[in-house]
């Protein structure tokens, strides 16, 4: 028995999208395989919130004691007045490429530079008032596959501090305290 030509349209059809979205052999893995990962080298231990106390942070900041504090397995968040107040925040990245906040940074209007925070290299984000006053800053120094991130912004206050400087010197300790 032959099969009936709407059978055969549609078997062609299945045939030509099926075709269609082949690719080349060396770029899909078989089937069930896992797909090739990157192997970095990771960083040291920074302990709880980059190995800084909470007064260390609000005597580099510049506007007193923190109202809230956050701390979780990946950072710590210290807010002066709340959410979307002036506030301080430190984040650690295991197996996590530095290049991808490096390039949300320049995303978003802080033109990413280089740095380099005792011997490791790094970048450097920042934003300014209306007055020429750095207000926001974010610092990411790498550490094999890892990478530690401070941000500082003082938000619509009058900053006590240049915030590149305070994000500076908090990476700095971080850095020194680093546990390798």
């Amino acid at each position: 028995m032959l099969p009936k030509p709407a059978t055969v349209a549609v078997l062609g059809l299945v045939g030509a999208v099926v075709a269609g979205c082949g690719s080349d052999a060396a770029e899909t893995p078989a089937p069930g395989a896992a797909p090739t990962l990157a192997v970095t080298e990771p960083g040291p231990f920074f302990g709880a919130c980059g190995s800084v106390t909470d007064d260390e942070v609000a005597r580099a900041f510049g506007l007193g004691s923190f109202v809230q504090i956050t701390r979780n397995s990946v950072g710590c968040e210290w807010e002066l007045v709340g959410a979307g107040g002036p506030s301080v925040t430190f984040s650690w990245y295991r197996g996590s490429p530095i290049g991808r906040e490096r390039a949300g940074s320049d995303l978003i209007g802080r033109p990413a530079i280089d740095v380099e925070i005792d011997g490791r290299p790094g970048f450097q984000g920042s934003a300014q008032n209306d007055v020429g006053q750095t207000v926001l800053c974010e610092i990411g120094v790498q550490f094999g596959g890892d990478f530690v991130h401070w941000s500082v912004t003082y938000g619509s206050f009058t900053p006590a501090a240049d915030a590149c400087m305070v994000a500076r010197d908090l990476a700095e300790l971080s850095a020194e305290r680093a546990q390798e």
